[in-house]
C-alpha cells in the first residue's frame, strides 16, 4: 500500500452492497488508470469470462441477474480502492462493507485474495437466487416507521411463514424479506403507519430463506484462504471490529441469513473516533445512508476519475 507505514486513524473505508450497480460502472477508472485496469483483468482470469465488459458494457438485464451483480459490483469496488491506494491516501483505520461489500472491504484489507472473492460471489449469488423460486420471495423498504412496530407487524404478517428485518439500512429506513405472501401482508399491515415499496429484487436476502444459500457457501467458504487484515473489519451481521480470520469467515456465513446491522456498524466507528468514511464503488447508496446515521462526519465517494481526485484532495 502507499505509504503503508501511515494509516489515517479518523478515515473509515466502506464498500457497497446489491443494488450500486448500473451499465458503464467502473469503464473511466479502467480507462484512467492502469492499476484499477489489472483489476478487472485478473477478475476476468478468475471468472473465466469478461466480468469487465458487462461492467462496462451490460446489457443492464445481465448485469441484473444476482450472479453477476456481486462479481461486477465487487470488481469495480476493488478498482476503486486500489486507484485511491494508488493516489496516496493513507491506510484506514477501519473498513466495512454493506452485505456483498464486505466482501470488497477483505480484498482491500487483505484479507483475502480477489480472485477468490469473485468466484466466492458468484457462487454465493448462484446459492441465493437457487434457494427460493423466483416470485415465491420478496423484499420491502419500509421508509419512517419505529423498529417496534416494523418487527411487530413482521411476527404478525408470518403465519407460518417467513417476514422479517432484512437491513437495518439508517434511522427511519429498514428492509424486510421472507415469503412473498407475508412480504405483502406486512406492506399492508405497514401501509397505515409508514411508506412502503416492494423492492426489485429476485430473491430475499438476509432471511432464513437463506439457509440453504449458507450452507452451501460455508463449504465454500472453508476451502477458502483467509489472512488477517491490515486494519480491522466491522462486521454486518455482529457490528463488530475484528481482525480473527476465522471470525471474518464466520461472519461471511453467518451473514447470508442475518439482517445487516449498518446503523449499529457506523455508529460503532463513529465511537471509536472515524469521523471520514470514503465510500469506494459504484454509486452514493452507503453515502446516503451514512448521513442519515451521523450529521457529524464527511462523506467521500470515489468511483471515476473525477470523484477519485475530491477525494484525496479532501480526505
Amino acid at each position: 500500500m502507499t505509504q503503508n507505514d501511515l494509516r489515517n486513524l479518523r478515515m473509515a473505508l466502506v464498500f457497497p452492497g446489491q443494488g450500486s450497480q448500473s451499465p458503464g460502472m467502473g469503464k473511466e477508472l479502467a480507462e484512467s488508470f492502469s492499476v484499477a485496469r489489472q483489476v478487472f483483468e485478473e477478475a476476468d482470469d478468475a471468472l473465466g469470462f469478461a466480468i469487465s465488459r458487462l461492467c462496462f458494457d451490460g446489457p443492464a438485464e445481465d448485469l441484473q441477474l444476482t450472479e453477476n451483480t456481486q462479481p461486477a459490483i465487487l470488481t469495480v469496488s476493488v478498482a476503486a480502492f486500489r486507484a485511491l491506494q494508488e493516489a496516496g491516501v493513507a491506510a484506514p483505520a477501519f473498513v466495512a462493507g454493506h452485505s456483498l461489500g464486505e466482501y470488497s472491504a477483505l480484498v482491500a484489507s487483505g484479507a483475502l485474495s480477489l480472485s477468490d472473492a469473485v468466484r466466492t460471489v458468484r457462487a454465493r449469488g448462484r446459492y441465493m437466487q437457487e434457494s427460493v423460486p423466483v416470485g415465491t420471495g420478496a423484499m420491502a423498504a419500509v421508509l419512517g416507521a419505529e423498529l417496534s412496530d416494523i418487527e411487530r407487524i413482521c411476527a404478525e404478517a408470518q403465519q407460518d411463514q417467513v417476514c422479517s428485518i432484512a437491513n437495518f439500512n439508517a434511522p427511519g429506513q429498514t428492509v424486510i424479506a421472507g415469503n412473498a405472501e407475508a412480504v405483502d401482508r406486512a406492506i399492508g399491515l405497514l401501509s397505515g403507519v409508514a411508506k412502503v415499496k416492494r423492492l426489485p429484487v429476485s430473491a430475499p436476502f438476509h432471511c432464513m430463506l437463506m439457509e440453504p444459500a449458507q450452507d452451501r457457501l460455508a463449504s465454500d467458504l472453508a476451502k477458502v484462504s483467509f489472512n488477517e487484515p491490515a486494519m480491522p473489519l466491522v462486521t454486518n451481521v455482529d457490528a463488530r471490529a475484528t481482525t480473527a480470520p476465522d471470525e471474518l469467515r464466520d461472519a461471511l456465513v453467518r451473514q447470508v441469513s442475518a439482517p445487516v446491522r449498518w446503523v449499529d456498524s457506523i455508529q460503532l466507528l463513529v465511537e471509536q473516533g472515524v469521523d471520514t468514511f470514503i465510500e469506494a464503488g459504484p454509486g452514493k447508496v452507503l453515502s446516503g445512508l451514512i448521513r442519515r446515521i451521523s450529521r457529524d462526519v464527511k462523506m467521500l465517494n470515489v468511483e471515476d476519475a473525477a470523484s477519485l481526485e475530491i477525494a484525496v484532495d479532501r480526505n
